[in-house]
């Protein structure tokens, strides 16, 4: 008789997340992840004026602000016409590249590496997993060092963030027209200093330990397998009309174009009672508690009725930076890898910085008008659609890369790609199931982001 495991909530991400998996004693045979929260931003944000989504958007989530301010003021800023001039774009991917940089630290040290360490006996860092644990007591301390001093490493680029986007979380200078910070010579000169820490560690202790854990965990590259269904948007608009990474999509490993016509989202098994297989243009977010065979609060994006998979792996595979599969290890390898290439890209977007320079131009607004934002979350593919008349807001829907990940079953009865990627799992010890943990988390899933505080009127 199979047996039903239940981690309720998962820990160590953002927001509450649950996992159940049948098994036969031994193999996960189906899974279900499931958003425990609403939190209805779309519906608040009607009849809001559209800049305002800019800086109510970012209160999503205290993790991904600047891509949440970036998207929506992308999606004004098509409503309206207009493009950013040279140095705003700079500056917006700095903003971006430093959260990315301080987000996957964070992700790799403190949400991630506990299910492969067996750290010190303290508070919260215990109670916890003991299964599994291959590194020696030398590696260990060395990897619990590091994970400590990624702690004042993200602050440092955290920091950087805050001079140029005036603060971290919720940033203030990404709006529509561009960016209202024009930094100084001195500010530029800080950006760089800062800059300096963060590459030394990041070459010198993040990227190391990756492959370390690669080495002592090379049968994670067999573990969590993906779907080969990988999806991005573009991301770092530069100058010259370029980005670092380009939208596109692969089917079953084959590179195709991208259609958003061709996304829907699907509510059979979701807490809605809204229309299901709508584009998000067309979409309407109506809570149902209780709904009958409903399992979450995340609808289910499909492209093409296709569950796809977005983050760090997918954008760099898509655009030619990560050779390898789909699995809990090569998210982690193509993570790390992606830091690499920012902590390298981020010197040579600072030094084409011109002090004092004109970044911000005020633009307005038709009476009417519909746009869609879209960019990269460091989990991965973000989007806003707005359509709003007399200057309001009349519909607003987001997706978020974890609602690509972690999404539910769709009409179909389809899994979602987490889900799909815990079916076949091995696991020890039913009572101690870490290989679950370890492909949840090597998602980074931020389930605040992507549910979307629901008061249930007393029985």
């Amino acid at each position: 008789m199979g047996n039903t495991i239940t981690i309720d909530p998962v820990t160590r991400l953002e927001g509450h997340l649950k996992a159940k998996v049948e098994t036969d004693g031994h193999t996960v045979e189906k899974a279900y992840i499931a958003g425990n929260l609403f939190r209805d931003f779309e519906n608040i944000l009607k009849g809001r004026q559209p800049w305002d989504a800019v800086h109510i958007t970012q209160r999503i989530c205290g993790v991904c602000p600047v891509s949440h301010a970036i998207t929506a003021t992308r999606a004004a800023e098509q409503i309206a016409g207009f493009a950013p001039n040279d140095q705003a774009l700079l500056i917006r991917a700095i903003i971006q590249g430093a959260y990315f940089i301080s987000d996957h630290i964070l992700h790799f040290y403190h949400l991630n590496l506990p299910d492969y360490i067996s750290p010190p006996q303290l508070t919260p860092l215990r109670p916890g997993y003991s299964v599994d644990m291959r590194f020696s007591p030398t590696q260990t301390t060395s990897l619990f060092n590091n994970y400590l001093e990624g702690l004042k490493i993200r602050r440092q680029a955290q920091e950087m963030v805050a001079i140029l986007a005036g603060r971290i979380p919720h940033v203030m200078s990404i709006v529509p027209g561009g960016v209202t910070q024009s930094p100084s010579q001195a500010q530029i000169d800080q950006l760089k200093g800062y800059l300096a820490v963060v590459r030394d560690f990041v070459l010198n202790k993040y990227l190391p330990d990756t492959y370390l854990l690669a080495e002592v965990y090379g049968d994670y590259f067999r573990v969590g397998k993906g779907n080969g269904n990988l999806l991005c948007f573009s991301a770092f608009d530069l100058p010259g009309n370029k980005s670092l990474f380009r939208q596109g999509l692969m089917t079953n490993f084959s590179r195709q174009q991208l259609s958003l016509s061709e996304i829907k989202e699907f509510v059979r098994f979701a807490y809605y009672s809204s229309r299901s297989g709508l584009n998000p243009k067309d979409g309407d977010t109506v809570p149902l508690f209780g709904k009958s065979g409903a399992y979450s609060w995340l609808k289910a994006p499909r492209y093409k009725d296709n569950a796809y998979e977005t983050g760090p792996l997918a954008r760099m595979t898509i655009n030619g930076y990560y050779k390898g599969s789909v699995s809990v290890m090569d998210r982690i390898m193509a993570r790390a890898l992606e830091t690499k290439m920012l902590v390298e890209y981020l010197p040579l977007w600072i030094d084409r910085l011109t002090a004092d320079a004109a970044t911000y131009t005020d633009i307005s607004l038709p009476p009417l008008g519909y746009g869609v934002g879209l960019t990269e979350a460091p989990r991965g593919a973000l989007g806003h659609w707005v359509q709003y008349y007399g200057g309001k807001i009349s519909r607003y829907q987001i997706i978020t890369p974890t609602c690509w990940n972690a999404s539910p079953r769709d009409d179909k009865g389809n899994p979602g790609p987490m889900e799909w990627a815990l079916i076949g799992t091995s696991i020890q010890s039913e009572e101690q199931p870490v290989e679950l943990l370890r492909i949840i988390h090597s998602y980074d899933p931020c389930v605040s982001c992507s549910v979307h505080v629901l008061e249930v009127p007393p029985p």
